[in-house]
């Protein structure tokens, strides 16, 4: 998906939200265990009670991998069944180089036909580069994130005083451009997302963090958002998990569209 396909939808449907398909099998309502694919079950509900209020869906991998083969088949029927105006995201956080990272991104970009997939950077501009090759794809590298143990590396200062995330994410931009390259922020750092939105003014950003976790719309839309609106804010568990039983998909629809109307009002200031 290109750039001004994702901008379209975000205004048609003044929503900005993604939301994250970590369907774990542990937590599923005790009923869709009797299903063939509990896990495609649950998420085409979840799929059917959400598509006209979210923009994006992100399948987190680890919770598809940890079931095996099964999983793989799941997360399959999950990405055909997402609607095509729907901006896909696989969460794998892949780090490696040369034709390892080329097999990565053939496996999210041509195997699955996402549009996208989650890069860990560390390891330089070949761990990124391989993502970056495909028209229409992009690679959504990890930025500033959210995790108590973001302290222990991203915020180590250079000689300039300048922290590691900001040195990394500015010398990122040179590898891509704001049409193929997203960054991942925490919605728990709504000061530095200021300072990367100032910055890096035109790259979308993905925020996770919001409901659950506790960060706030209204300040990443505030500190976060650029005229195309900038921003994809992910929720997976306030949503998913918003009631465990046979209503779970009504009770995910109801806090989707909660936070939906939120975006749509914070869109009509801009």
């Amino acid at each position: 998906m290109k750039r001004p396909e994702l901008v379209a939808q975000i205004k048609a449907k003044k929503s900005f939200l993604c939301v994250g398909l970590d369907a774990d099998i542990h937590k599923l309502p005790k009923h869709l265990l009797k299903e063939s694919d509990p896990v495609f079950a649950f998420n085409r509900e979840i799929i059917d009670a959400t598509s006209d209020l979210a923009v994006a869906y992100k399948p987190n991998l680890a919770f598809y991998e940890s079931l095996g083969v099964r999983g793989w088949d799941s997360l399959q029927r999950t990405l055909e069944y997402i609607p095509s105006e729907c901006f896909t995201i696989a969460d794998a956080k892949r780090g490696d180089i040369g034709n390892t990272a080329d097999m990565y991104a053939r496996t999210f970009f041509k195997t699955y036909d996402f549009d996208s997939v989650t890069v860990n950077p560390y390891m330089g501009q070949d761990s990124v580069t391989p993502f970056l090759q495909y028209e229409g794809k992009w690679a959504i590298v990890l930025g500033l994130t959210s995790n108590p143990g973001a302290a222990d590396f991203q915020y180590y200062r250079n000689e300039a005083g300048q922290p590691l995330y900001m040195h990394a994410m500015k010398k990122m931009a040179e590898w891509g451009s704001p049409e193929n390259l997203m960054y991942v922020v925490g919605a728990t750092r709504p000061a530095e997302l200021g300072e990367l939105r100032a910055m890096l003014p035109q790259h979308f950003f993905l925020v996770p963090g919001v409901g659950a976790q506790g960060g706030s719309l209204q300040d990443v839309f505030a500190h976060g958002a650029n005229p195309d609106v900038g921003l994809l804010v992910n929720a997976s568990r306030s949503i998913l998990y918003a009631a465990g039983k046979v209503d779970f998909a009504e009770a995910a629809r109801a806090e989707a569209a909660r936070m939906q109307a939120e975006m749509a009002a914070l869109m009509a200031a801009i």
